[in-house]
């Protein structure tokens, strides 16, 4: 990789570390900032430029904010996006499916490889939570990619061992097998800029074999568990009907070992107040994902619910049913589905769940999300509207035709 960048100079936002609430200033603004950046890509001052600061502007007309964070998206369907086919399950069956049986062909998966990362850093997302296929090689494919692009990331193969396609399923000790092996070689790469995690799909692909042993290697390796949960009736119903032991959905992931403080759950639509107070009680975090919830009409989670629980929440894309790589345009869907569900929320409390809130539910709190001295530099710069101060949020997260960043940077060092 490229040597950091030892200073970058403009205007700058950063979301500050506790949460915004109604009326209290929540962003750190600087005019005119100077963000020194030490050989490893770490930040160790911000502040104003000085009048007779001799740096140029890095990026002029641009503003500078910490990498958007996307807590779920499925690195398979990059190129299924906008396959309207159907509702969650019949979805899955005629789109996702027989696209995710291609990537057993690894020169398949280098090129969606290229592809997924191209359009990551165009949009400015420095850090994801990311799904491979069922096939590990491809998982395999996609770290030595984010690994010479620069980009952080946490990523795992999606586990299915049933009810689906024999293309797509791995039975549970080759895939567990495969798992432990990208542990091995690439879990904490590059001082834990990637990371594997255990992905069971969901409870629908999995036999309790698969489960339990998931849970236990995460156990042993201190890895990150995704899944989804309660994204859709049907879904819900097909759930209840495999484990009728089970009191409710939160309750097989519950007694397979896999909800604890490393679980990301995407969606969690229709939770009870029983399973959403379970959620807080494990400290499981939240991958909130509304323009796909949209897209496939599975319905709206109210943001409140979790954050008033004091759940970890971030925001995914969830690319494919999400239709856009931008967590900026999954802030603004937030904002709707907020408004829609009588919970609104503004635009800062979204640009803080899009930074430091996403990095905090991916255990990443105290290195992104921030720009602040002792956090990694990852740091975008956005082109910025032409509006005042006070309408600059609002417009640098909600304007849907506003164009790509103009550079990313991780630790310091632009990516391309």
């Amino acid at each position: 990789m490229p040597s950091p960048h030892r200073t970058l100079r403009g205007p700058a936002l950063s979301p500050g570390a506790a949460a915004p609430t109604p009326g209290a200033a929540a962003l750190l603004r600087w005019d005119d900032a100077l963000i020194e950046i030490d050989a490893q890509g770490a930040i160790t001052a911000i502040g104003p430029a000085p009048a007779d600061c001799p740096v140029p502007t890095t990026h002029p007309d641009c503003v500078l904010l910490p990498g958007l964070v996307d807590t779920h998206l499925h690195f398979p369907q990059t190129r299924v996006i906008g396959s309207a086919s159907g509702p969650l399950l019949e979805w899955l069956e005629r789109s996702v499916f027989p696209e995710e049986a291609r990537f057993a062909e690894v020169a398949y998966a280098a090129e969606v490889a290229r592809e997924f990362c191209d359009a990551l850093i165009a949009q400015g997302t420095t850090c994801a939570a990311i799904y491979g296929s069922s096939h590990p090689v491809a998982s395999a494919v996609l770290f030595a990619e984010l690994e010479r692009r620069g980009l952080r990331a946490t990523l795992g193969p999606a586990l299915m061992d049933r009810n689906a396609p024999n293309e797509v399923l791995l039975e549970a000790s080759a895939a567990l097998d495969a798992c432990a092996a990208l542990v091995e070689r690439w879990h904490g790469c590059d001082r834990g800029r990637l990371r594997v995690s255990i992905v069971p799909r969901f409870a629908l692909s999995c036999t309790t074999p698969l489960m339990r042993g998931a849970a236990d290697l995460a156990a042993q390796h201190g890895l990150w568990i995704q899944t989804h949960i309660a994204e859709n009736h049907g879904e819900i119903a097909a759930t209840a009907a495999a484990f009728p032991d089970a009191r409710d959905y939160l309750a097989v992931y519950e007694e397979h070992g896999l909800v604890g403080a490393r679980t990301i759950l995407a969606h969690c639509i229709w939770l009870s107040d029983s399973e959403w107070d379970r959620v807080a009680s494990a400290d499981a975090t939240v991958a909130h994902c509304p323009d796909s919830n949209f897209f496939l009409g599975s319905g709206r989670m109210t943001l409140g619910r979790a954050t008033t629980r004091g759940i970890r929440v971030g925001l995914g894309t969830d690319i494919g049913a999400g239709r856009s790589f931008s967590v900026r345009r999954i802030a603004a869907s937030a904002y709707d589905n907020a408004l829609v569900v009588g919970d609104p929320v503004d635009a800062e409390r979204l640009l803080w769940l899009a930074t430091t809130g996403g990095a905090r539910a991916l255990g990443l709190g105290d290195v992104v999300g921030r720009l602040a001295p002792g956090f990694d530099a990852d740091i975008i710069a956005v082109p910025r509207p032409r509006v005042d101060d006070a309408g600059l949020v609002d417009a640098l997260l909600f304007r849907h035709d506003a164009p790509p960043v103009a550079a990313t940077y991780v630790r310091g060092t632009r990516l391309a």
